[in-house]
């Protein structure tokens, strides 16, 4: 077999290990990979992961131990996630796409492959010190932020349904009041969605009253799931008081005018310093 001068196998590493977050790999994995022995595998993860720290490009950690070996944690700087939410706060400010009713045109930004991996990264960080099996969403248009909320966090993600469908076999539905509409929903679940008791992370694009994460929360309860945390993209910043406490939002959007044209949005800074 070949052999890869240093900077193929670093380079071979650090592609397998950022696509593959929190992916744990043996030394033994890169060593048979690469044609090399593991104390030069070692002396490359040193040199990648010094390269990551400086460059504030994630964290490449090793686990000792004979089940051990070498992860990679997806990391966004502050610096960086703050200019990524002034750009996503400029966007949504433009007027056009203010919609009759003081509503706000978003679902282009959200379903943004590069938007939705940024904020993916961002809400993964919020919660990376969390325990966390699962990333609980509800359809439709917070599945693609939420997605690469798992993904970053290397977890699978489970997308409770507005009703039940007959491919997903029997599963466990429940009523909650959204706290915008004031109306009675449905919310649904496929019994084999989940593992019962596991640590789960309810992410969504938008919260206005919080009836919808609610529903989630109560949801996650006939599973007997444990919520880590609960993230969401936007709120709004009226009504004060949500259904749910002990969220993290990215940005509040503060305001909707339709006879200024003004839309007033700003990120949560307080998350980065």
């Amino acid at each position: 077999m070949e052999r890869f001068k240093r900077n193929e196998r670093i380079a071979a590493m650090v592609k397998i290990l950022s696509d593959n977050p929190n992916r744990l790999y043996s030394l033994n994995y890169f060593a048979q990979r690469l044609n090399a022995a593991k104390s030069t595998i070692s002396e490359d993860i040193v040199i990648a992961r010094n390269v990551f720290e400086e460059l504030d490009l994630g964290r490449i950690e090793t686990v000792p131990g004979a089940a051990g070996g070498v992860k990679y944690r997806s990391k966004i700087s502050a610096a960086e996630s703050l200019d990524f939410l002034k750009g996503i706060a400029k966007m949504l400010s433009d007027p056009g796409r203010i919609i009759t009713g003081g509503f706000l045109y978003m679902a282009d930004v959200i379903s943004n492959p590069q938007v939705a991996y940024s904020a993916g990264r961002v809400l993964a960080g919020c919660f990376e010190r969390n325990p966390v099996r699962y990333v609980v969403t509800v359809e439709t248009k917070g599945i693609p932020i939420a997605l690469m909320t798992a993904r970053a966090l290397g977890v699978p993600l489970v997308i409770a349904r507005r009703d039940n469908r007959v491919t997903e076999g029997s599963a466990v539905n429940i009523n909650f009041l959204s706290g915008s509409t004031g109306r009675i929903q449905t919310m649904s679940l496929s019994k084999r969605a989940m593992e019962r008791g596991a640590e789960v992370l309810i992410i969504d694009d938008f919260m206005k009253a919080g009836g919808t994460a609610r529903g989630m929360v109560d949801l996650m309860k006939e599973f007997d799931a444990k919520v880590a945390g609960i993230g969401v993209m936007i709120t709004t910043t009226k009504p004060e008081e949500k259904l749910i406490s002990n969220y993290i939002p990215l940005m509040f959007l503060e305001g909707v005018d339709e006879k200024s044209g003004k839309v007033r949005i700003k990120p949560n800074e307080k998350l980065f310093f």
